[in-house]
Parts: structure tokens; sequence; C-alpha cells
């Protein structure tokens, strides 16, 4: 039986810094009773909610979560609305609005910012004819707000549509304990589980830690229609990886969005925290980023290796301002992370080379044995914002800016 609790109860600023405090061994955040006060309602509420849930919806009526990406650049936000029809198009949708003041994304004086419907999923979590709906944030004269960055993407999307630029998104991240210090899930408190090596792709107990938050995640993705591609354990113990794509202009990013909020999401319910920091925990430890592969039609045709190699030098022309749009705190994030070890590039040069896994931009090897494929940008943070990233790429290698 799922456990329920509100991830309120764990919110925090700065997961990265929590984090680094628990290995210093600072103290608890709650005290032992808290605690056990926590485990008993996470015990006894899941039958509780599963009561209400069973009760019927009236069939005319659809439950609508609104979601949107709000001022950090990294997180979603969302609430619901009652619709009295059942909408099949995104164009029936209203257009919402929501207190910007409290999302870091206007002043409390004129806090309105509209919600404008962009994408419809089916709902994994209610079911039935309910829907999520993922939504562009808009000012109140009708203008992209400065945080929606999937307008200026979807332009140059479909400016480029003829050449069929195609994504695909490789999502790390890592599940932390919910209701202790906030620590990787399975690893010893105060302390490090043994080092890396057993846990990339492992099988069993004390190799795998949250298997059931990520098989979980992986069927509510696949319910929704989310281009979901796979998923697989990760180098750091806790860590994990799923793939969005492969999918044609913003899809991928779109499908993205919705899978992290579908993450966090699914790992409330099992009390369990989700952060996407680039790196969580200091030291010898894998980071997480969040790769981009791309390619355009004549990429993917026989010969398409020679666009490939040409895009080679103007990515690394563009290196450092691909660098500080490849993470939401402009490549302050990713200095923790590409250091140049534990598979990662040096922020500070561009390098590619096939099947070089420490490279900035990697060719597969199966693209070179072809003569044609699609390339693999290292670079991007686990927390990137992949309408930035996507859009930098063909403005880039295609817009040739």
């Amino acid at each position: 039986m799922l456990r329920q609790i509100t991830s309120r109860l764990f919110a925090t600023p700065s997961f990265h810094n929590l984090l680094v405090n628990s290995v210093k061994s600072t103290p608890t955040l709650v005290t032992v009773a808290q605690k056990r006060q926590v485990h008993s309602r996470l015990e006894s509420n899941g039958p509780v909610l599963e009561k209400y849930m069973r009760l019927s919806q009236p069939k005319n009526l659809a439950l609508a979560e609104y979601v949107w990406i709000d001022g950090s650049g990294e997180n979603v936000r969302s609430k619901t609305r009652t619709l009295d029809y059942v909408p099949k198009e995104v164009s029936e949708l209203p257009d919402w609005s929501y207190d910007g003041s409290s999302t870091g994304q206007s002043q409390g004086h004129n806090s309105d910012v509209y919600l404008k419907p962009v994408r419809i999923y089916p709902d994994p979590i209610r079911g039935g004819n309910n829907i999520l709906v993922l939504c562009e944030t808009i000012n109140y004269d009708q203008t992209p707000h400065p945080t929606n960055t999937r307008f200026t993407c979807a332009e140059v999307m479909n400016k480029i549509q003829d050449q069929e630029p195609i994504f695909g998104l490789e999502q790390e991240y890592s599940l932390l304990d919910g209701y202790e210090k906030p620590k990787p899930l399975g690893w010893p408190t105060g302390g490090f589980p043994e080092p890396q090596g057993p846990y990339y792709c492992g099988i069993g107990a004390g190799k795998s830690f949250g298997r059931d938050v990520v098989e979980a995640h992986y069927r509510a993705c696949l319910y929704s229609g989310i281009q979901i591609g796979g998923i697989n354990a990760e180098v750091m113990a806790s860590q994990w990886e799923f793939q969005i794509g492969p999918g044609l202009g913003i899809k991928a990013a779109d499908d993205l969005w919705m899978a992290r909020f579908l993450l966090h999401r699914v790992a409330e319910d099992f009390n369990i925290v989700v952060t996407i920091d680039p790196k969580p925990i200091p030291g010898d430890w894998n980071g997480a980023g969040c790769h981009a592969n791309f390619s355009t039609k004549a990429m993917r045709e026989k010969g398409g290796i020679k666009v490939i190699e040409e895009a080679m030098p103007k990515l690394e022309r563009n290196h450092h301002k691909h660098i500080i749009k490849y993470d939401p705190k402009g490549g302050v994030d990713n200095m923790r992370r590409l250091t140049g070890k534990h598979e990662t590039s040096s922020m500070d040069k561009f390098s590619f080379g096939v099947a070089n896994r420490g490279a900035s931009v990697r060719i597969p090897r199966a693209v070179a044995d072809n003569g044609c494929g699609f390339l693999e940008d290292r670079r991007p943070s686990s927390n990137m914002d992949p309408y930035v990233v996507t859009e930098m790429l063909v403005r880039t290698i295609v817009l040739n800016e």
C-alpha cells in the first residue's frame, strides 16, 4: 500500500546544503518522537485515502491538473480545477491564473500570472477522465512571462521543422530519504555506502535503492503517453536515470517537464524526495546530468556523419554560451559537476570524440560505424531547462547563430 503524506513537510530551499550538512553529522531536523508520529501517519493514511479515491466521479466532470514551471527555472508547481465537460483538445481548455509572488515570478502589488494550456496528458494519479495540463506562463498584458522559455523554443522549432529536429533527453536524478535527515536513499545514517561500482544497472538489495518509485514512475509515464524510452540505475547508489524520446521538435522537452512532475508526485506517495541537483554529494561520487541527444534529417541520412562533424567547430565557438545556458544558475551548478572527473569533461574547454564519455560531445560508436545518426551533448546539468538546451542546440548547429 502506498504511504501518503504531503511533501511540504520536508520542503527546503536547498537540498544540496542539507545533504552536505547531514554528511557532517549536524543535529537532526526532527526529534525521534516526531519521526514516530510521521511514520504512524504514513502507515495509516494509505487505506484512508484509498477509501475516498474509490468514490465514483460524475462522468461529465474532469479534474484538470494545471502544471507550470516556477521562477527557479527547475521546479514545477500545479493546481487543480474542476471542468464540467471532458476536453479532447488543448484548445478547449480555459486559461487560468495564479499568485506569481509566491512562485518567484511577480511582485505582490501585481501578482497574477496567467496559465496558457499547451499540451494535455492523461492523469495516471486520478485516472478516469482526469488530465494533466502543461502550461506556459503569460504576463497580464498577454506577452510571454520572462521565465517562459517554451515560447521562444517553440518559435525556433517551427522555423526548422522541415529539417525534422529530433531530441532524446537522459534525465539523471537521486532519491533521498524523506523523513530522516535528507540523505541518499539506502545510505547509512552519518556515513557512506561501498564505493561506486556495483550500483550502475545493479540488481539486488544493497545495490538497488528505490526501485519501487522508479517502476511506479515508469508506468505513470507510459499511462500518460509520455515518450519514455527506458530506465536504469546509475553509478552513484540511489541515483537513477530515465530517457525521454526520441521526440520531434518541442515534444521531447514537453515530455521531460511532465515526466519530472510525475516523478516528484509519485515519489511523494512513497515519502521519498527527488533531487535533480547536479552534484548532490560532494567528493568521489558521480554527479547528475541530462545528456541531450540531437539529430536533424540530414544527420540521419546516409553520409550524415559529415554533417555531425561540421557541427563540432560551431559548438566549440559557442561553448561558453552553452555552459551559461546549461543549468538554471548560469553555469554555477555545473561548476560542481563538470570538473573533468567522474565521466565528465571540464567546463573550461570544449572537446569531442567517438565513444568518449569524458568529452563535451560524444559521437556514439554505432554512429561512426554507420556513417549517420546523432550526437550526444553531455554538458547539460540534471536540473537544466530542456527548452533552453534544445533551443541552443538548434540555434548553434542549424541556424549558425
